[in-house]
């Protein structure tokens, strides 16, 4: 098939190659000229613009999203919109949040332009081994473009979800979920670098990749990264998020979902941020003031 790209960055630029290999045409468009010269120099054909890219494309046009959540998605789509025709399709594989999905989905659906949301994990190594996918919209639409997906994903690594917003709002979950592994992983190589043992993290983590049952492909990255450095002593315990676990804790609120671990997982990356927490300041204060407890002056 024949597909326009829009977005070459980590992980754009890797899907790009993997759909090239799969024997896919590509026309690649990115607002950095560096990235469209790399996804050239693999064989993709390179579009000056959104509407040189949609010029490039077959009849019935197939143009995947591969840009940040939020305005990014919003502003592609309102370029793209007034270039494509009735039974055209775009793909949103990036992680925006599933109502607005919907939203976009209603948007489009009214210049009979279909909208599918494709939730898409495997990070840098998809190249390698493949994007698992989590796919909503019409269904007849998703299986026009199954051919994509197959290349992208590897053996059984392809879903169809359900309806619009299906697909992102299982990614979301999934992302949810790798807050929580990742959290019960950071504390618990942490208690045992305080521990009063000499212990070698690294093989730790190698040892519990045979035969344990908290075996992971995280755990295999946490073994790479403690082979590079296995003190962490480059890091600042600072950890970013990208907005899917505020969406998991927000859509398990409307659901009157209980998710506690998922949330302080989140909470915890939050805490990570502070160079002052103003609350244990407060705590230490409350304690001097009930008991008179030590405090630390600065």
């Amino acid at each position: 098939m024949k597909i326009g790209f829009v977005g070459l960055g980590k992980m754009g630029g890797n899907m790009v190659e993997r759909l090239l290999s799969g024997g896919h045409e590509m026309v690649a468009y990115d607002r950095s000229q560096e990235e469209v010269e790399a996804a050239v120099s693999k064989g993709a054909e390179a579009a000056s613009s959104l509407a040189d890219m949609v010029d490039r494309l077959p009849e019935r046009k197939i143009i995947w999203l591969m840009v940040p959540a939020g305005a990014p998605v919003d502003e592609s789509i309102q370029a793209l919109l007034p270039s494509l025709k009735q039974g055209d399709i775009l793909i949103d594989g990036g992680n925006s949040f599933w109502r607005e999905t919907q939203s976009r989905a209603e948007t489009t659906s009214a210049s009979g332009v279909h909208f599918i949301d494709c939730g898409t994990s495997g990070g840098v190594w998809g190249l390698k081994n493949g994007y698992c996918l989590m796919v909503g919209g019409d269904k007849a639409a998703c299986e026009f473009v199954e051919p994509v997906f197959k290349t992208l994903a590897p053996t059984d690594g392809y879903l169809y979800a359900g309806a619009s917003g299906a697909g992102h709002f299982v990614k979301m979950v999934h992302n949810g979920i790798e807050y929580g592994m990742m959290q019960a992983y950071a504390e618990g190589f942490e208690l045992m670098k305080n521990s009063p043992f000499d212990l070698d993290l690294h093989g730790v983590s190698q040892v519990w990749q045979h035969g344990s049952v908290v075996r992971s492909w995280l755990l295999e990255l946490a073994t790479n990264a403690l082979s590079e450095d296995a003190d962490l002593k480059n890091l600042k315990d600072y950890v970013q998020d990208s907005g899917e676990g505020r969406w998991t804790v927000q859509s398990a609120i409307d659901f009157d979902t209980p998710i506690p671990v998922i949330t302080m997982s989140l909470f915890a990356r939050f805490q990570s941020r502070q160079e002052e927490s103003f609350g244990m300041k407060l705590l230490a204060a409350l304690r001097n003031q009930f008991g008179g407890h030590a405090v630390k002056q600065r």
